[in-house]
């Protein structure tokens, strides 16, 4: 008995036509902002006009597409899942992220989240906030996810969360704890951050 195949979803040939790395990296301006805004399911709603620019698509091409449409191959996939398991929760996380653009290009930003609510109290959607991750943030970073990445390639996700863990029990710290304490803007550039963050809630 054969076996009738559904023909894909437009987001599913999306995630199939993703863009080959080029390892070239977009140079972002620190003052500025991106911003997105997705329902439950991770599925992008809106973006700010930075957002679009950088992510190298068009704004209707984003709009109903999943996130991880702009996922890199380098990003370990424990780092997503840290993500939703907290923000599911209604629980903010800071994260450093590094993203693809469409032509392949790459840019790494420091994420931190938004959760709104309903009448309820169901949560109904997440805006992230994202801006630029300081150098000095991904001489730390990006060879601890390059480690990630080796580790999840060769013995799966658990096996990475499982050395993540053991990273960060060494410091003492949450991953949340760890990047806030990486990244988190200080000072008058923190003020202004959480300013900028005010206008789109």
């Amino acid at each position: 008995m054969s076996m009738l195949k559904s023909h894909p979803t437009k987001m599913e040939i999306k995630s199939m036509l993703k863009p080959y790395p080029t390892n070239k990296e977009i140079k972002l301006n620190p003052k500025e902002m991106l911003v997105s805004k997705t329902d439950q399911r991770g599925v992008i709603t809106y973006g700010n006009k930075k957002f679009v620019e950088v992510s190298g698509y068009k704004e209707n091409e984003l709009i109903g597409s999943p996130h991880s449409i702009l996922r890199h191959p380098d990003m370990p996939k424990a780092i997503f899942y840290l993500m939703w398991e907290s923000i599911k929760k209604g629980k903010n996380i800071m994260a450093v992220v590094k993203n693809l653009a469409r032509n392949g290009d790459h840019y790494w930003v420091t994420t931190d989240f938004d959760i709104q609510r309903d009448r309820e109290g169901k949560i109904r959607n997440y805006i992230a906030y994202r801006q630029a991750a300081p150098k000095s943030v991904l001489k730390e970073i990006e060879p601890l996810y390059q480690k990630m990445l080796e580790i999840e390639n060769e013995h799966g996700m658990d096996a990475s969360l499982k050395y993540l863990e053991g990273f960060l029990e060494e410091k003492d710290m949450s991953y949340n704890q760890y990047i806030e304490n990486l990244a988190k803007p200080k000072g008058i550039t923190g003020a202004l951050f959480e300013k900028m963050k005010q206008m789109f809630a």
